[in-house]
Parts: structure tokens; C-alpha cells; sequence
């Protein structure tokens, strides 16, 4: 076991909920230009689908993820995360800015941290970010977008909470993150937000922790955020555990996805926070060039494979990315 400092070392994913699957599947493959690296269900509710989408390879750091469950809107507020970010190469922001107009969607440009940022939503109200910079993703030649602006990964999180405490106790004692300054919010600029790095930073390695100590809490639903994860190396992956439990937190203990190695803690304002290993990847049961074109199942729920796609409607994977064009 590895005896370097338990840090995490950036955003694995972040998991989200939709009410329709078949349109989600369209928007971020075909408006986003996003790759379906894996199409299964939920583990613990099979009625469900699970969609991820990636780069081009799937990488870990790349993953925004949706349950699909027929329920209402969400109803945004306190508690909760609030914004997903994503990364797109230096220099795209204007092209992103043009191509997100002509889908009709409204942007709001906004400065976070220093950085520029263009803020907007999916059609059921999923609220992202756009920013620029971090590690290179993986193309994917079948994506409407250039290769050149293409989405990298993961930017940061934004979590809106009523205050700092316990949550700032949680992110820097257990997972090791760092404060790492302060900015007015931009839609309040009387609200400070707290910037929190996981090792050096970045913007694929920050949590952004905006306060909003009066705003009512959120009612969970379809457009909103159901957790995130943060990557872990695999050789440590025990030894999260045993320091988590060690603090006394009261955790998931360690669960195999299948795709990688999990372990929950939900903090006590609310947010549900996963560590995810790396591997063992997405292709560890399906061929690199065809991720996400069949449903997949965990080893454990294949022999309830019959009754499983029996509840499931059907998705037209590829519909999205031709759309797009």
C-alpha cells in the first residue's frame, strides 16, 4: 500500500438526475458533443437508467452522469450542489458562446475565481458551466463539435450550503482539500464564495462552496445534482477507508461499481460525496471503440438481465450526435 499523503486528485464525476433519458442521451451527445461511454441502470434501482458520458475515451475526470427517474423539476436552493463545470481548451469560449446560441440557449458570462466562465442550462434546467484550461481530454472523432473545442472534463463543483461549517471541517480533515481563497458571488455579489483545492488545483481539482445562509433548501428533482466524486488512486483506496472510518465517519464502506471502486459519505449539510477510484475503466468489459452502444449490466445483475431491459424503455444511441451536425 502506498504511503504517500491521502489526497485526491481532482473531480471524478458528477451525477445528476434526468426525467427523460432519450433526450438527455440527445443533448449532451448531440449540443455538447459528449461520448456515451456507458449505458447501464442503477445499481440499486434497476428501473433506472444510468448514462454516462465522457471524452473520447472515457477517461476518469471526464464523467457527467445521469439517473433517469420520472419525477418533477427540481427546485433549486440551499444544500445541494448547485453547478457543474466543465473544461473546454484555452481560446474556446467564443466558439462555445456562438454554438450554444444557435441551440437556442441562453449564457450569462460570469468571472469565478479569477477565471471566465459561461454559464447556462440544459433543456430541464441542469445548471453548467463553462470554463477553460486543466489536463487534455480525449477527442472523440464521432463528436459534432471540433476536436479543437471539444469538452476535456470536469471543472468545478459549485455547492451552495448556509454556511461553512461543518462542511469545511469535512473537506479539509477527511479528504485533505485546501482553502484556497474567496470571490464574490456572482449572483449576489453581498455572498462570498469559498474555493476549496484538492493538491495544486485547478480548475478540474476545486470545490466551490457558495454561502446562502437564508435561501430555503432544495427540492430534489430532475435538472438538479444527486452527488459527486473525487478521484482516488487505486493503490489507496483501502486506506481511504480505513481513515474515513478512523474519523468516525459513518460511510458506505467500500462498494465495487464494477468500473471502479466507490466509497459514500454524506456530509452533514446534505451533500453526498463519493471517492471513485480510476480504474478498472470503462472498457473493462466493452471494446474501446464501441463504449456505450449496448446496455451493460454489472457482473451481478446479469442473470436479472431478461427482466431488467423488460422495464427499460429503448434509447436510440447516436440519434444526439447526428442531430448536432
Amino acid at each position: 500500500m502506498t504511503t504517500s499523503p491521502l489526497i485526491p486528485h481532482g473531480l471524478h464525476h458528477v451525477t445528476a438526475v434526468t426525467a427523460n433519458a432519450q433526450a438527455n442521451l440527445d443533448f449532451y451527445t448531440g449540443v455538447l458533443g459528449l461520448r456515451l461511454v456507458k449505458k447501464t441502470v442503477n445499481q440499486d434501482d434497476v428501473t433506472a437508467y444510468h448514462l454516462f458520458f465522457a471524452d473520447g475515451a472515457g477517461s476518469p475526470g471526464s464523467d457527467l452522469t445521469f439517473f433517469e427517474w420520472p419525477v418533477p423539476p427540481e427546485v433549486p436552493g440551499n444544500n445541494s450542489i448547485t453547478r457543474t463545470g466543465l473544461r473546454v481548451p484555452i481560446g474556446s469560449l467564443d466558439w462555445w458562446a456562438n454554438h450554444l446560441r444557435g441551440h437556442g440557449l441562453e449564457i450569462t458570462p460570469v468571472t469565478r475565481a479569477g477565471r471566465a466562465h459561461l454559464d447556462f442550462a440544459d433543456p430541464e434546467g441542469q445548471r453548467l458551466s463553462l470554463v477553460e484550461g486543466g489536463p487534455g481530454g480525449v477527442p472523440w472523432e464521432r463528436s459534432p463539435i471540433p476536436a479543437e473545442h471539444q469538452i476535456l472534463g470536469l471543472g468545478p463543483a459549485e455547492l451552495t450550503l448556509p454556511g461553512l461549517f461543518p462542511t469545511e471541517r469535512v473537506l479539509t480533515r477527511a479528504y485533505s482539500l485546501q482553502a484556497a481563497g474567496t470571490y464574490p458571488d456572482p449572483e449576489n455579489p453581498e455572498r462570498t464564495v469559498h474555493v476549496y483545492a484538492m493538491g495544486e488545483g485547478g480548475p478540474h481539482a476545486e470545490l466551490h462552496l457558495r454561502l446562502a445562509p437564508s435561501l430555503p433548501p432544495a427540492r430534489p428533482g430532475a435538472g438538479g445534482v444527486h452527488h459527486l466524486a473525487l478521484r482516488v488512486r487505486d493503490d489507496e483506496y483501502h486506506a481511504w477507508n480505513a481513515r474515513l472510518s478512523g474519523l468516525g465517519l459513518r460511510t458506505s464502506g467500500e462498494v465495487d461499481r464494477h468500473w471502479f471502486h466507490s466509497i459514500y459519505y454524506r456530509e452533514p449539510q446534505g451533500i453526498l460525496i463519493e471517492l471513485a477510484t480510476d480504474g478498472p475503466g470503462f472498457a473493462v468489459d466493452e471494446d474501446p471503440a464501441h463504449l456505450g452502444e449496448t446496455l451493460v449490466l454489472a457482473p451481478f445483475l446479469e442473470p436479472r438481465r431478461a427482466s431488467i431491459e423488460a422495464g427499460l424503455k429503448p434509447l436510440v444511441v447516436g440519434a444526439g450526435a447526428a442531430a448536432g451536425r
